[in-house]
């Protein structure tokens, strides 16, 4: 379940989403080191939104490289 009041992270790059995961992850920790259920619970709802943008702009930045990167040798080699 994702965080309702994050507002719009699609402007982040894939550095500041990486340094926000693992901002909150240490936060994480130190909200479980306390034993507050309710700070935990929404440090992870925040903790998934982030990590879901992170892995869509990943998917995002994989696909145009590999856009880039693919060249058709169809029509260039004859192999018969």
């Amino acid at each position: 379940m994702e965080h309702p009041l994050i507002g719009d992270i699609n402007e982040l790059t894939i550095d500041e989403l990486s340094a926000r995961v693992s901002e909150l992850s240490n936060k994480l920790n130190i909200a479980i080191g306390m034993g507050n259920a309710h700070l935990c619970d929404q440090i992870r709802m925040a903790l998934e939104t982030f990590r879901n943008k992170y892995q869509d702009k990943l998917r995002e930045s994989y696909k145009k490289q590999e856009e880039i990167n693919h060249i058709n040798f169809d029509d260039k080699i004859n192999i018969k």
